[in-house]
């Protein structure tokens, strides 16, 4: 066919409506869709034509590419994926995963009316802090605590509500970046408050806050470096020695935990972290913390601290387009939940159940997902298992090696890239890792259905790639 015949043969928007396959699109999805698509894809054939690069028609497949580009802009973006890689809080893939009861709890106020503000006993409206604050308080010893979307908003609150117009006293060595390239300094500015650097990079003193000090000095802030650490020749204030220069003074001293462990976790092997409760103790005005990283809930910023100080905070109009959602407060109550018996908590949530599995544990679930992988896939890769490491992640525990058992495939006949590439593309989407021209595979961060997807999703794929071969 010529081109001018070529381009005749074009249906028309109309017609196309009619085609069994088309008709069968407009059943399942929005008719506005499917017309788009159909213009869409008549105008990409009419192009290609007019560049000769389609030298025949054929209009059953014109209608199958239709339905394809329908099916493609359907597709959800946020789905679930298997992670494979011993990142636990993975904060490109969610950081943690909630707990079964957390998980139910946000299916239950997700599906139906709710008490998120409104109170039972009395039949009067109820403040949605209430989900949560007795339970933070029981658990780090605090007077008082409320929760917003995140810590970055947490930390911007506690700065807006306790130093706007006035200065904020902060240590060289914690004005640290956070993830998306958001600073301590740009929270700072944004919250009002003048900030005023002290001491250098490596070593802060005592002295160098008080030689700060002015009557406009509103706060102390103090930053955890939860995601970094400096070693060698270093020192900086503790917080002990901070909070009673702040109280000769009327300065309250606020502390940015970070990752927010209620729980000591180096009887696990694991390097100290301070506990939301020790600072509480040690006379922290008010700390802030992630509900997503250590603490292993849902996205939140926690604050806990002096009932007057938190209760400035509730008041704060900033604080109203920080709130928290139902199903956050949902997951973030049955999380706490958990932890009023540390021995629940450590195996009922996922993330501290996997920073604390042992090496042994480990050895096993690896042995197990070795032992699943079938002829397709050693015919094309050699299956070892073998010591490594997992990390932390999400900006927690920065410097920790956490023991552990991996599984590694060496190519003697497929392609590692190929085999990352269809993993991670496949349906459900299996994130691994290549090392050494390996691919590895953690099974720390697999749940026990998942060892079994993992090994049939790789059976499955190698013997596409074999096909292929």
């Amino acid at each position: 066919m010529d081109t001018s015949a070529l381009l005749r043969a074009l249906p028309k928007v109309d017609d196309a409506l009619k085609h069994p396959r088309i008709a069968g699109l407009l059943e399942a999805h929005p008719r506005q869709v499917v017309v788009e698509a159909l213009r869409a894809q008549i105008d990409a054939t009419r192009a290609a034509i007019l560049a000769q690069s389609v030298t025949d028609l054929d209009p059953e497949q014109l209608m199958a590419d239709v339905v394809a580009r329908v099916e493609l802009g359907a597709a959800r973006s946020l789905v679930g994926v298997v992670n494979a890689t011993g990142i636990i809080v993975h904060t490109n893939l969610g950081r943690s995963i909630l707990s079964d009861a957390a998980a139910a709890a946000v299916q239950e106020v997700a599906a139906g009316y709710s008490t998120l503000e409104y109170d039972v006993a009395s039949g009067a409206r109820g403040s949605r802090h209430a989900h949560v604050e007795e339970l933070l308080c029981k658990l780090t010893g605090a007077e008082a605590a409320m929760a917003v979307n995140n810590n970055a908003a947490a930390v911007m609150l506690g700065i807006a509500a306790l130093a706007r117009g006035g200065e904020a006293i902060v240590s060289r060595g914690q004005l640290v970046e956070i993830g998306g390239s958001f600073r301590i300094p740009d929270i700072m500015a944004e919250s009002g408050a003048t900030m005023v650097e002290v001491g250098a990079t490596n070593k802060t003193h005592l002295r160098d806050y008080e030689k700060a000090l002015t009557p406009a000095t509103r706060l102390f802030l103090k930053v955890h470096s939860s995601n970094f650490r400096v070693l060698g020749f270093t020192e900086e204030v503790e917080l002990g020695q901070l909070v009673a220069l702040g109280a000769s003074h009327g300065v309250p001293v606020f502390e940015d935990q970070g990752s927010g462990v209620l729980i000591d976790l180096r009887p696990f092997g694991l390097p100290y972290e301070p506990t939301v409760g020790e600072s509480i103790a040690a006379g922290a005005a008010l700390v802030s913390f992630s509900g997503d990283k250590l603490l292993g809930g849902p996205q939140a910023g926690i604050l806990v601290g002096r009932a007057e100080i938190i209760a400035k905070l509730k008041q704060h109009p900033m604080a109203r387009a920080l709130r928290l959602d139902k199903m956050t407060l949902a997951a973030l109550e049955l999380t706490l939940r958990a932890y009023l018996d540390p021995e629940r908590a450590l195996k009922d949530i996922p993330t501290l159940r996997m920073l604390t599995m042992s090496a042994d544990e480990s050895r096993v679930r690896a042995e197990t997902l070795a032992a699943a992988i079938g002829a397709s896939t050693r015919a094309l890769f050699a299956v070892s298992v073998e010591p490594g490491v997992a990390r932390a992640g999400g900006g927690s525990l920065p410097l920790a090696e956490i023991d552990t058992v991996l599984v590694a495939l060496a190519p003697v006949g497929g392609s590692v890239v190929d085999l990352e590439s269809s993993l991670r593309l496949g349906d459900p989407c299996i994130v691994a890792r290549i090392n050494d021209g390996r691919l590895i595979l953690d099974p720390r961060t697999l749940s026990d259905a998942e060892i079994d997807l993992v090994a049939s999703a790789l059976e499955q794929t190698c013997a596409r790639l074999g096909e292929k071969a």
